[in-house]
């Protein structure tokens, strides 16, 4: 008689943490990715699948300087390593960890690349239809590319200037004005959501 294994996966034991904590869907493929990176890394070290529980601090050390000394993961990514594996051991394994000392990323020194008021204005000149009322919303409004997508008829209010983002970052709903250029014929060419 087969008997079911009544404890779930690691990984669907951090989903549903996840889940449960109402992080985002782009979060939570963020932390499973890092978690399965950690035990293929670990793997490769020791020669031998070990179970998160079984190792700690030293091994969560060690991940992280190889993601910074030989992998030359950006400082940003590195910090959501971090955050993922903190939060598998003290979210879902209930372990703290403490004294991680790895060697950290470096940030960036380099000035960002901007573009000037002429190159952005032939750029939304430049590019029509659906395409460019998504690029000038981008630029325009400050809206994420996920939040221009799921853009929908009811959420743009042409009358008032304002557009309704829901679910933006963190989930959460907010307004943005509409660009005064958008206003009249902008939204006639782009065929929204009605749902």
């Amino acid at each position: 008689m087969n008997i079911p294994n009544p404890q779930p996966k690691l990984e669907e034991r951090l989903r549903g943490v996840l889940r449960l904590k109402q992080y985002s869907k782009r979060t939570e493929e963020g932390y499973v990715q890092w978690y399965k990176r950690y035990v293929l890394f670990q793997a490769q070290m020791t020669g031998r699948m070990k179970h998160p529980q079984e190792m700690g601090t030293a091994e969560v050390t060690a991940f992280l300087t190889n993601l910074a000394v030989n992998k030359n993961l950006a400082a940003a990514s590195q910090n959501q390593a971090l955050n993922a594996l903190v939060f598998l051991y003290r979210e879902v394994l209930k372990i703290d960890l403490e004294g991680i000392d790895a060697v950290r990323a470096k940030r960036s020194q380099r000035l960002p690349v901007v573009l000037t008021q002429e190159e952005v204005k032939t750029l939304l000149v430049g590019v029509k239809g659906a395409a460019g009322l998504a690029v000038k919303l981008l630029y325009g409004c400050g809206l994420r590319v996920a939040e221009v997508l799921a853009l929908r008829v009811k959420d743009v209010d042409v009358s008032g200037g304002k557009i309704e983002v829901r679910g933006g970052k963190g989930d959460k709903d907010c307004l943005s004005r509409l660009l005064r250029l958008l206003r009249p014929a902008g939204f006639a060419s782009l065929r929204l959501s009605r749902a």
